[in-house]
């Protein structure tokens, strides 16, 4: 199995990647041999991959690296970078590759202290492989001051490091940083094409993939735990009831506080097992004697994991919400469609009896309002409004129309 077999609808982008990684590894090979490298290449030092929600940025970035690091012996025979077998393909791919950084948060920002480790890393030459590959999944979350750290290492990269960045869109990264990159977006994966992953690699029903993938309108991994996590289904089915309890002021505030709480309560379950854990590891490394007692000095260290793990459950509760009012957005393109009678296919058509009564007591002018009356809601969680607020206020725009 390649490493693209795992790129959804993402045939361009992938043609691309896969030209570049040929003349990647022509360049390491001459260099090698200390022969002169080709002129033109299409490799470079700095990519950016930018796309909708569950386009597959980091699958894109990751499959990338794994085609720098392909040791496959075929290559020597004609074939292309990327086998997928190789020990290259393989390690980088699961995330053990000695010169693969795959860099996430679940925090709500990157710091310059993070990102100054990754630049003192970036220097390095490759310990195993062929190249240092840098993969950056979040780069729309660096702060300014850590966007200015990266810059310099992008600005002026080692011979051997290639830096992977991944954002929702050009504008979630600063100007400088995104001028010295190669560009590649990516589209939201057609419906089939997700149905058919989940059949062929998850083993999932035909209808139940279908269905799935169309819920999601392609987003691929919340199309597999929707198909494969039945809370997740009774999650979804929740808020797509919240159209209908909007009708008086009372039902709008019960219905906000109820969203904002199910998310802290998601929060909750994902932090807490977590926490327990990180908490236990930092005081028996601290040296905490029996009881419980910490030594002398380490309060400052416990203040600091405490203040992470805050940021993290605020980040999942976010997170939590934000699936939400994608799923309140989906839900009022069904009632638009209705309403202009467009022939495109509804994302929940399983909720088609709620679709046909908000779309028959409303008019498409109303249905535009309330969308943007999610939009706003969602802007105004990203400007660290109290999440309580900003829904009550959505609920109330959609009372309104």
């Amino acid at each position: 199995m390649a490493v693209w077999d795992d790129l959804v609808g993402q045939e361009r982008v992938q043609e691309q990647l896969a030209a570049a990684a040929r003349d990647a590894d022509a360049l390491v090979t001459a260099q090698a041999a200390g022969e002169q490298p080709p002129d033109a290449s299409k490799m470079t030092h700095a990519w950016l991959f930018t796309g909708p929600p569950g386009s597959g940025r980091s699958t894109v970035a990751r499959a990338f690296a794994a085609a720098l690091q392909c040791t496959s012996p075929d290559r020597a025979l004609g074939g292309a970078p990327g086998c997928g077998f190789c020990d290259g393909c393989h390690t980088s791919l699961i995330g053990t590759h000695a010169d693969v950084e795959v860099v996430r948060t679940d925090l709500l920002s990157i710091g310059v202290k993070e990102t100054r480790d990754l630049v003192r890393r970036a220097q390095l030459s490759p310990a195993v492989g062929r190249w240092q590959v840098i993969v950056l999944e979040d780069a729309d979350r660096l702060t300014e001051g850590a966007g200015n750290v990266l810059l310099k290492a992008v600005e002026e990269p080692a011979p051997r490091t290639v830096w992977l960045l991944c954002a929702p869109s050009l504008e979630d990264v600063l100007p400088t940083i995104r001028s010295r990159c190669r560009h590649l977006t990516l589209r939201t994966p057609p419906v089939d094409a997700v149905a058919d992953v989940l059949i062929r690699r998850d083993g999932i029903e035909p209808d139940a993939a279908t269905a799935a993938a169309r819920a999601t309108q392609g987003h691929i991994g919340r199309a597999r735990r929707l198909a494969t996590d039945e809370r997740a289904r009774a999650r979804r089915a929740a808020v797509l009831k919240l159209p209908l309890r909007v009708e008086d002021v009372g039902g709008c505030l019960k219905a906000a506080q109820e969203l904002v709480d199910s998310a802290g309560e998601d929060a909750k379950q994902v932090s807490e097992e977590v926490d327990v854990k990180e908490t236990e590891d930092l005081k028996a490394a601290l040296g905490a004697v029996a009881g419980g007692r910490m030594p002398r000095g380490t309060a400052g260290a416990m203040k600091e994991l405490e203040d992470r793990q805050k940021r993290r459950k605020t980040r999942t509760q976010r997170d939590s919400l934000d699936l939400a009012l994608t799923d309140l957005t989906g839900f009022y393109r069904d009632v638009l469609a209705l309403q202009l009678g467009s022939s495109v296919a509804l994302a929940n058509e399983d909720m088609r009896d709620a679709l046909d009564r908000v779309a028959h007591g409303s008019t498409p002018e109303r249905t535009l309002r309330r969308i943007q009356a999610v939009l706003a809601c969602r802007e105004a969680l990203d400007s660290n409004v109290a999440p309580l607020l900003a829904v009550e206020a959505m609920a109330l725009a959609l009372r309104a129309g």
